[in-house]
């Protein structure tokens, strides 16, 4: 049995499960769903079911597509959550969206040589970081 199938029927199986709580995992540069869920967003989704293995069947969407497909999720009465085969709790899809921008704002400011950066760039820099976190920030609290 896969990873992932073990932490789709663990999370099913926990305390924390609801009858429209659906689980989403990053396989690769894939998000997929599982088995029943597969199921369900395969309909709602427009998504073509294909096989996780002989039994169970799975669904996915490009890593880059999330925020789409989190929108169009959006208007259904289905709660959507991103686990990780190698954490304990899932997230929410709109946590991992905001960490995911984290992420790249610290991934940019990682990648910057500030001995190069003259002062004028420095300030647009700066300026450029605080509007991306403020964007995160505005966007969590919508």
């Amino acid at each position: 049995m896969s990873k992932i199938y073990q932490k789709y029927l663990s999370l099913k199986n926990s305390k924390d499960y609801t009858d429209n709580t659906l689980y989403l995992f990053k396989s690769g540069i894939f998000f997929i769903f599982v088995d029943e869920d597969a199921k369900k967003m395969s309909q709602v989704l427009d998504l073509k079911l294909g096989k996780l293995n002989e039994d169970i069947v799975k669904c996915g969407f490009p890593i880059h597509s999330l925020e789409k497909y989190m929108q169009l999720l959006a208007s259904t009465p289905y709660h959507v959550e991103i686990a990780s085969t190698d954490s304990q709790d899932p997230f929410s899809s709109q946590t991992y969206l905001q960490n995911e921008s984290i992420r790249q704002i610290v991934h940019k400011i990682l990648q910057t040589n500030i001995d190069t950066l003259s002062i004028s760039e420095s300030y647009d820099f700066l300026y450029e970081i605080q509007n991306k976190f403020n964007e995160v920030v505005r966007g969590n609290k919508n």
